[in-house]
Order: structure tokens, then C-alpha cells, then sequence
């Protein structure tokens, strides 16, 4: 659910205040958006999931410091991008894209081919891979243009770089990815020519 600015403003004046159904109205938001974008940063569902929770929880804590002429989203997703890296910087990350593959967005109605399921599944298996070997720069730009819809100049505030910077790593990284999901290119066909 989309909050629009007024109605994002009340529910954090009323949280702020203690109303603990408007703090769960925000993380209910915020929390899918949240996690898919921590999740394809990291690779790693349990380290999504705890950055996801600390994120809340030090937003929830601190609603007071919350400036509003900007947009609520921004300063989630700028406290939870500072968490991933020093999480990272504590910890050497592991990749496990089977788990990642394994997380669904949207609910699966029984009238979809198990062939769609099983093809998205491998796509989605592809991507990730491709995804987790980009730089770190160019991974979350990507995934902030392309799964989160942020505009280059958004981007650009929440990572401290120069537009012009942005879509260069946008740029290369596409490029990167189509590099190395043409180099998978037998795995796809090979998926494909067994559901055809």
C-alpha cells in the first residue's frame, strides 16, 4: 500500500506520539519494498530480514530526527543502505541464490502453468547471479532504478554521488548484466528447450 505525503506525515506524528498502530501501519508499507531491495543488495534472506528489522527499529526510535520535507521511504531506505554496509564491512557476505529464488513476491494462483513457475524460477535464479557479480555501486544502483522505480536523481542523494555518476554506473552495470546473462545463455535456452 502507497502512502501518499499527508497520510505518511500523520502516521508518523501519531507514532511518534505512541500509537503503536500507526508504527505498524508504516512498517506494513514499507516492509515488502524494504526487504526486496535488501534481500537483492545482499543475496542472503536472513541478512535482509535483520537489517529489515534494525531499520525499523531505529527509524521507530527516532521519528523525531525525521525531517519532512523529504520523502519518509528515502530515509528508511538511507538508514537501511548505511546497516547493509556496515554489516558488510563486519562480515565477509555469502550468496545463497536458491534461498533468493525460493522467496515469492506474488501469491501463485493455481491456474499457473508449473512451466511458467518452474521458467520464472530459473530466471530469477539467472538474475541473481548475474546480480551478486556486479560491484556493490552498481548492484544497488540497478536495483534502486529498476525494482524500486527511483529516478536517477533520488538515487543519486540516497548513494552522495553526482547524477551524472549514477547513470554511468547504471550504464556499465546494465551492460555487465546483459554480458553476463548472454554468457548463461545455454542454461537459458537449455531451461527453455526442456518446457517447450
Amino acid at each position: 500500500m502507497a502512502l501518499t505525503r499527508s497520510q505518511e506525515r500523520v502516521l508518523i506524528e501519531q507514532a511518534a506520539a505512541g500509537d503503536r498502530a500507526a508504527a505498524a501501519m508504516i512498517i506494513t508499507s514499507y516492509q515488502a519494498s524494504l526487504y526486496a531491495y535488501l534481500l537483492r543488495l545482499s543475496g542472503r534472506p536472513d541478512v535482509a530480514e535483520d537489517i529489515s528489522q534494525d531499520a525499523f527499529v531505529r527509524v521507530l526510535t527516532n521519528l523525531d530526527r525525521f525531517d519532512p520535507r523529504y520523502r519518509f521511504s528515502t530515509w528508511l531506505f538511507t538508514i537501511a543502505r548505511r546497516l547493509w554496509v556496515n554489516s558488510c564491512q563486519k562480515h565477509k557476505p555469502a550468496y545463497d541464490t536458491d534461498m533468493v529464488s525460493s522467496r515469492r513476491g506474488d501469491a501463485e494462483l493455481p491456474e499457473v502453468p508449473v512451466v511458467d513457475v518452474e521458467v520464472n524460477n530459473n530466471t530469477r535464479d539467472l538474475l541473481q547471479r548475474a546480480l551478486m557479480q556486479l560491484s556493490e555501486t552498481q548492484r544497488e544502483i540497478v536495483i534502486l532504478f529498476h525494482q524500486m522505480d527511483w529516478p536517477i536523481a533520488l538515487i543519486a542523494r540516497q548513494m552522495g554521488m553526482p547524477e551524472g555518476t549514477v547513470k554511468s554506473h547504471l550504464h556499465r552495470g546494465r551492460r555487465r548484466l546483459r554480458v553476463l546473462l548472454d554468457s548463461e545463455e545455454t542454461s537459458v535456452q537449455r531451461v527453455n528447450e526442456v518446457w517447450s
